[in-house]
Order: C-alpha cells, then sequence, then structure tokens
C-alpha cells in the first residue's frame, strides 16, 4: 500500500502550509478583491487537508501490524498510532517555518505560485 507520501499533507509543501499560507499573506494584501482571493484559497486548501486527512485515514484504519511494517508505516504508528500527524514524507513535523509571509504582495505571490508547483 503507497499511503506513505501522502503524509506530506503536512510537508513544506503539502495542505497545512498552503492554507496557513493564504491566510496569512491575505492581512497585507493591498487589494480587497485579492484579499478575497486569498482568504477563499486558504480555506479550500484548509478543505483538501480534511479530504487527505480522511483518506490516510480510511487507507489505514484496519491495517495489520505486518501490513503497517510492509508499507514502511511502522515508524509512524510507534508515536502516533491511528491518529493522524501533519509531517513530511521525510518524517519531519509540520511547523510555521514552512510558510511564507513576507508582506510583500508580489513575493507572496511568488511564493505562492512555487509552493503550489510542487504538489503532486
Amino acid at each position: 500500500m503507497e499511503v506513505y507520501n501522502l503524509l506530506r499533507f503536512g510537508g513544506p509543501d503539502g495542505e497545512l502550509g498552503a492554507s496557513m499560507r493564504y491566510l496569512s499573506q491575505r492581512y497585507t494584501m493591498p487589494y480587497k478583491e485579492c484579499t478575497a482571493v486569498l482568504t477563499d484559497i486558504g480555506t479550500e486548501e484548509l478543505a483538501h487537508l480534511e479530504i487527505v486527512c480522511a483518506i490516510i485515514y480510511q487507507l489505514t484504519k484496519n491495517m495489520s501490524m505486518e501490513q503497517l511494517k510492509e508499507s514502511g508505516l511502522s515508524a509512524y504508528y510507534v508515536d502516533h498510532t491511528g491518529g493522524l500527524w501533519p509531517q513530511s514524507a521525510g518524517g519531519v513535523p509540520w511547523t510555521a517555518n514552512e510558510i511564507q509571509s513576507t508582506g510583500d504582495a508580489l513575493t507572496d505571490l511568488n511564493e505562492d505560485l512555487a509552493a503550489d508547483g510542487t504538489i503532486l
């Protein structure tokens, strides 16, 4: 079962980072129309996060210990059992250090485009 890559939902370019990035940047956007768009996109990214979490839970809820070992998820489940924990595919927990909000609209939008381009 290839669920390990789904655990990226918390990585630097995952859904959690995307939602926080857009929702944080909206406050310094100089145009109210763009502020509204950033709010909408940030909210949509939170919905994506919920979908990814539901998929991970459904795929892993009845896995045996042998299946966890075969899939490479045993180390994750030692720490979190059935709980979903946002982390990168490399196992690094999500932190706010993984998002950018500079206060400069052009810089922030370019960073958003770059981050969204890496999501599979």
